[in-house]
């Protein structure tokens, strides 16, 4: 992978620090895609805030080089967010970015799902951004703008028998993503939101699947699914160069959108060459 603190070059412009003088709220940033997206937003120059309620997100931020923070946080307590962005007001002075990453996998089928698998669900990446976003636009607006990033995923877009929960999760992430993109539009928030959908990203969530469908045994009724259309896993800092790209002003002009990072897989019924 590329150095991504490193200058890139974009059209004729030579740009770096591409984040420098914004404040961030990162959840779910303990391990995986939030870690990667909290070390290239530090990286960029901006103030990170990562939460997570795995206190092991503690030594993630301490890992990082910049100016990167940690708060215990459960996105599911509506109280607990705005205690969160009032503390960062207070703290840095403003809110310009929210990464609405934390979520959670069980996996069920339509006829499988129990009301205890779809709540805990739902919460964590439901409720969570949506409690998220309330209370993230007004101190966006204090702050003259701002950009929000929700994460969804390919399963909101295509099919997957094992993932009902999570497929109704993510798939009310990526509608309500557009709903508050032009919320903000006409209010004249000076907000954009966009959604993310990976497939297939080398994260510990991804990789606890196959555990997880093993741990449910055969009572459980998941069916044999065809592999991916890809060769490999991506890697988390595949999708947080695009979430850096997002918050940041390079995409002023993009708004209301969900983004597909799978390496093309769910466009192919066959497999794509690995990148080189």
């Amino acid at each position: 992978m590329p150095d991504p603190s490193a200058a890139v070059c974009i059209g004729k412009r030579l740009v770096s620090g591409r984040l420098s003088g914004k404040v961030a709220i990162i959840t779910g940033g303990a391990n995986g895609l939030g870690a990667a997206a909290g070390r290239m937003f530090a990286n960029e120059g901006a103030t990170v805030v990562l939460t997570d309620i795995d206190p092991d997100g503690e030594s993630t931020a301490a890992s990082m080089n910049g100016s990167v923070h940690f708060v215990r946080h459960d996105v599911c307590d509506e109280a607990g967010w705005q205690n969160l962005i009032a503390d960062v007001e207070r703290r840095f002075g403003r809110l310009d970015i929210l990464v609405n990453n934390a979520g959670v996998v069980e996996l069920d089928t339509p006829v499988g799902i129990t009301a205890v698998s779809f709540h805990r669900v739902m919460a964590v990446s439901v409720d969570g951004m949506v409690w998220g976003c309330k209370h993230a636009i007004p101190a966006m607006e204090r702050a003259g703008g701002g950009s929000i990033i929700n994460m969804s995923s390919i399963a909101a877009a295509q099919g997957e028998p094992n993932n009902a929960s999570y497929t109704a999760a993510k798939g009310a992430i990526d509608a309500y993503t557009r709903m508050v993109a032009v919320y903000c539009g006409q209010t004249g928030a000076g907000i954009r939101c966009n959604s993310i959908l990976p497939n297939g990203m080398d994260t510990p969530m991804v990789r606890s699947i196959p555990g997880k469908k093993l741990a449910a045994g055969p009572d459980a009724g998941l069916l044999d699914t065809v592999p991916g259309g890809q060769n490999r896993r991506g890697e988390a800092d595949d999708v947080a160069a695009l979430v850096v790209f997002l918050a940041s002003d390079e995409s002023r002009w993009i708004n209301g959108q969900s983004i597909v990072v799978d390496n093309g897989a769910s466009i192919t019924k066959g497999s794509i060459p690995d990148l080189k």
